[in-house]
């Protein structure tokens, strides 16, 4: 699947899967149930052990037309191409690592790079980063959103961090290209809730849905 249609993908869905646990089995599980449950997209980030791997299994598992497979924390360039490497595609990182952009540009993978301040998201978007992911979301509030948009309108802004069943349409209303969701969906997997992790995530891509006016 060509780039364009990676971001476009994440764009209409609107929900981005962080996925943070202690073990490959728990990451497919969670994957499992966050497709059940309506997701488009799941970020594997790179402190999950051995994220290649699991990226490597899910690819192999999954179609991209079921679920577009990422990679999360990636804090350079080396470590983005490992996770093109194992399928990854698109690249995530907390904060805003020129060269990682360069690699991922190169291979045409998309790249979300974080960003806290309207200057470092002027800087992603000069560096050519396709999305910036405001993080830690829970700092700003929805109200960042239309904020950043009043001067830089052309830019995708992704939320994470602080993005709840209360307020993830509030986001979206603000103009969030989509909003990334960790722990408000994966903590129950502790328990081994699978079916209350994907009844979370539809719950989630209903609020998304009805924000963006679909039925």
């Amino acid at each position: 699947m060509e780039k364009e249609q990676v971001l476009q993908r994440i764009h209409e869905n609107g929900l981005v899967v962080v996925v943070r646990t202690e073990s490959k089995e728990k990451a497919l599980k969670i994957t499992e149930a966050c497709i059940k449950g309506g997701a488009s997209a799941i970020e594997i980030t790179f402190t999950v052990p051995h994220a290649d791997e699991i990226i490597r299994t899910l690819t192999a598992s999954y179609s991209e037309d079921e679920i577009l497979i990422g990679a999360g924390t990636v804090l350079d360039a080396e470590t983005a191409r490992i996770a093109i490497l194992a399928g990854a595609k698109f690249v995530v990182s907390p904060y805003l690592n020129v060269e990682m952009v360069k690699l991922c540009n190169r291979y045409r993978i998309a790249s979300m790079p974080g960003a806290m301040t309207i200057k470092e998201v002027v800087e992603a978007l000069e560096c050519g980063a396709d999305v910036v992911k405001i993080f830690p979301g829970e700092l700003f509030g929805p109200k960042i959103i239309k904020a950043y948009k009043g001067p830089i309108p052309q830019a995708r802004l992704m939320p994470t961090g602080g993005v709840d069943l209360d307020n993830v349409d509030e986001w979206m209303k603000a103009g969030a290209f989509a909003v990334g969701v960790g722990s408000n969906i994966t903590k129950y997997a502790a328990n081994e809730q699978y079916d209350k992790v994907e009844e979370v995530c539809r719950q989630f891509v209903e609020k998304i849905n009805n924000a963006k006016g679909k039925v």
